[in-house]
This record gives structure tokens, C-alpha cells and sequence, in this order.
């Protein structure tokens, strides 16, 4: 998204925050669309105290984010967590007692509990439409209700009660330590071919493709001369997929799933001339490191929460998943209606993968 470094201010006059607690628990792909809010705050106001209220695991990954001081949640500690939370919090707000405004953007019901034991004067939250789970009671400002935009410019929009606009996307502060990245440039030669990345699962089941058909892409993709890798998680689910897909397989490919951390990942997707994947954590780390994404998409709808930067390469079944699952065009449902139905990711072929993937083959061989 265009524009300069500095926010647009709104029109009318607010008192300057001197601190602002931010509560997004997570997911690994929602905690990569905070970062160029966070941008946004510092660029008006540098000297800003944040404070952000996170996940055990989006905090791995995003652990040594300039100016930011993180307050780990673990979900399994219950109220008791919540208290202690609210008592750290009290010991680094010092005198002051309270933070000049919190932006609560999660609607969970835990979410919405844990952020009434964050003192705030001003607290920002979704507009009725995306609220749930009492959020309203928790909260004394809604941002502006605007369906239709991708979950990135619904959390960006979390400034403008504050008087600021996020004209600007950006992810250059990623923190990535030089070691990741060392790490990551020693898994395999840089001999010149490019790199189709693959993570095969989503965290939801029903939005994961199946190993046959990530295996045709990929044995596709060899033929046309290019390396294949696999990346993931530790979970059985992740293992056992990616074992059925290097089984399915003609060509070799580099399996590299369960063997790196949340800090190694950046910098293994920045390496990939092409991820592909469903609607994932990977997809937008991937994109916050500027790598092209190929998404599968039939459970959920792309232009809500796909890959933010480019969805050019995204393959696109979500209207056709709505007609067959719930009767009507995507037009009709409700904005982030998830389709999360046996068999939805059928609907996305083999030839539909090949063809995004085609896409971006040509757009790298152009340059």
C-alpha cells in the first residue's frame, strides 16, 4: 500500500498516548499483520511506550521487536495467569496506573476476559458487526465498521481512534536474527534453481490440500527445473502429510519439516521464489518476508485473508465453495464466512495449482 513513512494524522485534535498496551493473543499469521501497525505508532509518536499482550508462540517468533516490551500469555494458566498478568502489568505502569489506551483485537471469549485485567483509559475495540463473546462490554471505542477488506487494514485501522491513519504497509523491522538466516542459507546449495517451497498444513484441517495433489504440483515443478522443499511443524499431522507426499512423489525433495524454529522460518521462506500452502501461519510470514505465495483457497476467502502484499499466484475455489456448501454466492455471506467442510479443498485441483504456479514461473522468467 502506498504512501510516506509518516501516518496520516485525523482531522481532529486527540491528546497524544504516552503508552498503548496491545492485546493480540494470536495467530502466527495475525501477529505478522500487527507489525505495520506497531510501524504506524512509532512513526508518529517515537517515543511511544508499547506493550504487547501475546501468545506463548507468536512471542518466539516475534521475540526482539524494536520497541516493543512483550507480556506473554500462556492460555493454559486460566484466571490465575490473568492475575498475574494484571500484576506485572501494575509494576511497569509504575505511578501512572493505567495505559493511556488499549487495543483489544481479538473477540475470543479469553481474550476479551484477560483484557479487563489491563487498565486502560481508552479502549479500542471491533465494530459490532465483528464483535462476539461480549467483546462490547470490554471495550468504550469501536473502530470503523468497513466490510470487504483483508484482516491486515481491519488491525491497521485500530490507530484512527487515536488520530492516526495506516496509509503505509510495511514489514522491514521483522526481527530475524543474522543466525536464522545463516541457518537457513546452509540447508541447500545456491546453484541458481528456483525454489518451490511447500508447507502442507493449516492448523485448521479442513482447509489442507491433499499429499497427491501437492505431490503432482511438485513433481510439476522438478520437471520444470526447479527444488522442492517441504517445511512445518512437529505435529503428527504435519509429519505424517508430508511423508505421503515425498511417497507420492517421482522426484526427490528436501524435507525439512520439523527441523527448524519460529526464528529460522522467515528466513527459510525468504529463500523460496514460491511458497504454496492453504491460508496459514507460513503464508504470511512468507509474505511479510517478501516471498510469493501460491494459496490454496476454497475454506476461506482470499481477498480477506490471503497472502496481503500479492495474490496474483493464489488459487481462488471460495465462491465455488459456497454455492456447493452453503447455496449461494460468496457475495451473499456474511464478510469472513469460513466454508470449513469435508471435502472443500476437492474443489481445488491439481490443474487450478499448476496454473497459478505457471503464473509465476512466467512473471520470474520476465524479469
Amino acid at each position: 500500500m502506498p504512501g510516506s513513512d509518516t501516518p496520516t494524522e485525523a482531522s481532529s485534535p486527540r491528546a497524544r498516548p504516552r503508552s498503548i498496551c496491545l492485546l493480540r493473543l494470536s495467530a502466527l499469521g495475525d501477529v505478522t499483520h500487527v507489525l505495520p501497525l506497531i510501524r504506524t505508532l512509532r512513526a508518529a509518536w517515537p517515543d511511544i511506550a508499547l506493550t504487547w499482550v501475546i501468545g506463548k508462540g507468536e512471542h518466539r517468533l516475534l521475540d526482539g521487536l524494536p520497541g516493543v516490551d512483550f507480556v506473554v500469555y500462556d492460555k493454559k494458566t486460566g484466571i490465575a495467569g490473568m492475575r498475574a498478568m494484571r500484576r506485572e502489568l501494575k509494576a511497569r505502569l509504575g505511578p501512572a496506573g493505567r495505559f493511556d489506551a488499549l487495543l483489544q483485537m481479538q473477540v475470543a471469549a479469553r481474550a476479551n476476559l484477560l483484557s479487563a485485567f489491563i487498565p486502560a483509559r481508552v479502549r479500542v475495540g471491533f465494530d459490532a458487526a465483528r464483535s462476539k463473546d461480549l467483546h462490547g462490554l470490554f471495550i468504550n471505542t469501536r473502530i470503523a465498521d468497513r466490510p470487504g477488506i483483508h484482516v491486515l487494514d481491519a488491525l491497521g485501522s485500530f490507530c484512527e481512534p487515536l488520530g492516526l491513519r495506516q496509509d503505509r504497509v510495511a514489514w522491514d523491522d521483522m526481527p530475524v536474527p543474522a543466525e536464522a538466516f545463516d541457518w537457513a542459507n546452509a540447508q541447500w546449495p545456491d546453484d541458481g534453481r528456483p525454489v518451490l517451497m511447500i508447507s502442507p498444513c493449516s492448523s485448521h484441517v479442513r482447509r489442507n490440500w491433499y499429499p497427491d495433489r501437492y505431490a503432482a504440483l511438485a513433481d510439476h515443478a522438478a520437471d520444470a527445473g526447479w527444488r522442492i522443499v517441504l517445511c512445518g511443524g512437529r505435529s503428527d499431522l504435519e509429519r505424517q502429510t508430508t511423508d505421503a507426499i515425498l511417497a507420492a512423489m517421482r522426484h526427490d525433495a528436501l524435507d525439512l519439516v520439523g527441523k527448524d524454529t519460529l526464528k529460522q522460518l522467515p528466513a527459510l521462506l525468504s529463500r523460496a521464489q514460491l511458497l504454496v500452502t492453504p491460508d496459514s501461519g507460513p503464508m504470511h510470514i512468507a509474505n511479510a518476508m517478501g516471498t510469493k505465495v501460491l494459496g490454496l483457497h476454497a475454506a476461506s476467502n482470499p481477498e480477506r485473508s490471503g497472502p496481503y502484499s500479492d495474490r496474483r499466484f493464489c488459487v481462488d475455489r471460495y465462491d465455488d465453495a459456497a454455492r456447493r456448501f452453503l447455496g449461494k454466492p460468496a457475495a451473499d455471506l456474511k464478510w469472513g464466512t469460513k466454508i470449513e467442510f469435508d471435502d472443500v479443498m476437492a474443489l481445488v485441483t491439481v490443474d487450478d495449482a499448476i496454473t497459478a504456479f505457471e503464473r509465476r514461473r512466467a512473471d520470474l522468467e520476465q524479469r
